[in-house]
């Protein structure tokens, strides 16, 4: 009388179990990875002095648009011309004077968009972007 625990199997293991090999190569990666960017040697180096002066924030952009009634906004508020010219004026009068994006619809009159130009030039406004839609 034989005594027998488990399986009648005598053939043992034939595979090795590489789940846990696996998990550890994961753990030495991060490991490897997280070292290898937080310990980054820098080179040494001594950088010239230069005398450049830091530029100063350039000005506002003043928006004027022109709908195709000849109708004249600044920035998004509806004004008439001579408003406008009070407007130009006293932007006109600043330290930095500011750029004045003109917004004109394809269907307006040629003669609104003059006028507008005029009057800003006369204020001292010459820097003039016409804006456009690609």
């Amino acid at each position: 009388m034989a005594f027998q625990l488990g399986e009648d199997n005598d053939s043992g293991m034939n595979e090795m179990n590489l789940i846990p090999l696996i998990d550890i190569m994961l753990v030495l990666m991060i490991i490897f990875l997280v070292t290898a960017t937080v310990a980054n040697p820098s080179i040494p180096l001594t950088l010239p002095q230069t005398t450049a002066e830091i530029q100063d924030q350039p000005p506002k952009a003043i928006t004027v648009s022109i709908n195709a009634n000849g109708d004249v906004a600044w920035d998004d508020k509806m004004i008439s011309l001579d408003e406008l010219e009070t407007r130009f004026n006293e932007a006109g009068q600043q330290a930095q004077k500011p750029t004045v994006q003109l917004r004109a619809d394809k269907e307006s009159k040629y003669d609104t968009v003059a006028q507008v130009m005029s009057r800003a030039s006369e204020a001292g406004l010459s820097d003039i972007a016409f804006v456009n839609e690609n």
